[in-house]
């Protein structure tokens, strides 16, 4: 789709939005608002026909659904908020070189950045050469046809630590991450998405185990920016970096901002009431909710209508569930 095309699709679904916000003051009957759906659903398929990088099978509520007007309004924010895709740009600006007892390798410093973004949405990790290579050879055995022509930058016997050699790796590995973000299977297998987040996790949640919440913290708050812009077709994947989050914030006695991170899980679960963290969060949710004086009947609800149509059975607190993440 063109710009003029894309600007033109985003104008009738804001005129469609408002033209719903100005029958919500007037009751509308259920038959007019089910026309508006209809008619709003209609214009996104014909303006969005291809919803690849939009959506996956985990999709939120279909417009069609029963909502209500509010929620209504809400969803159609949010797709209107998804039409805009977001590209990532790899940039690898330094490396440095670490020397341990027995071993000697170079750093390769890589900046994520979103297209159109300032520097406040970058995010910056460091990985080796045998993370890469690592991330090759898994690659290779899910996608060796889409990496038929992908070339990787061979080791040498010598010369690894020449500014030359290090230079020429530094173009390569750019080139190599643009091109595997470029094919759409791949950017969204969990084998790239590791390869971005994983070490990163990992020492996060191994502070969290060993209750150093304020740099367990730090470490998650730097990755769920990258995970939100790298799986925004499956928004459920963030729910334990937003649980882990929301638990650090509560265990540091940041009850609003633990508050903040749980709603953002709890909208990822919104269709998904069976997810291991739904009720977890749902629990925690209440008693943050009750310790800062916000609505937590509406929260008790859910879990009361949630608790009546399972089995009972044993469910771990949030915290007991973030501990578990990335044991090794």
């Amino acid at each position: 789709m063109d710009q003029d095309s894309h600007c033109t699709a985003e104008r009738e679904l804001l005129e469609a939005v408002s033209r719903i916000t100005t029958f919500s003051t007037t009751s509308p009957s259920d038959e007019e608002q089910n026309q508006l759906k209809a008619e709003i659903s209609c214009q996104v398929r014909k303006e969005n026909p291809e919803k690849d990088d939009l959506q996956d099978s985990n999709a939120p509520l279909s417009p069609n659904s029963s909502m209500t007007t509010k929620e209504l309004q809400e969803y159609w924010r949010n797709e209107k908020r998804q039409c805009r895709q977001v590209k990532l740009l790899f940039e690898i600006p330094s490396t440095r070189i670490v020397e341990h007892r027995l071993s000697k390798y170079v750093m390769y410093k890589i900046i994520v950045l979103q297209t159109g973004s300032f520097d406040s949405n970058k995010s910056v990790i460091e990985r080796r050469y045998s993370d890469f290579e690592k991330l090759h050879r898994n690659l290779l055995e899910e996608f060796s046809e889409e990496m038929e022509d992908v070339t990787f930058p061979k080791k040498t016997l010598t010369g690894n630590f020449t500014e030359e050699v290090i230079n020429e790796r530094k173009l390569a590995f750019k080139d190599y991450l643009r091109l595997l973000y470029s094919m759409k299977y791949i950017r969204r297998s969990k084998k790239f998405i590791d390869f971005l987040t994983r070490l990163e996790l990992q020492e996060a949640y191994g502070c969290l185990r060993g209750g150093d919440y304020t740099k367990a913290l730090e470490i998650l708050l730097e990755v769920i920016g990258l995970q939100e812009r790298l799986m925004r077709g499956n928004p459920v994947s963030i729910v334990p970096t937003l649980c882990a989050i929301v638990v650090c914030h509560k265990d540091l006695e940041n009850p609003a901002s633990a508050f903040e991170y749980g709603e953002k899980a709890l909208s990822c679960l919104r269709m998904h009431t069976s997810h291991r963290y739904y009720i977890p969060l749902l629990e925690t949710m209440i008693t943050l909710a009750y310790e800062l004086g916000k609505d937590f009947l509406s929260l008790q609800e859910k879990l009361e209508e949630w608790k009546a149509k399972k089995d009972p059975i044993r469910v771990f607190t949030l915290k007991e569930l973030a501990v578990r993440e990335y044991v090794q």
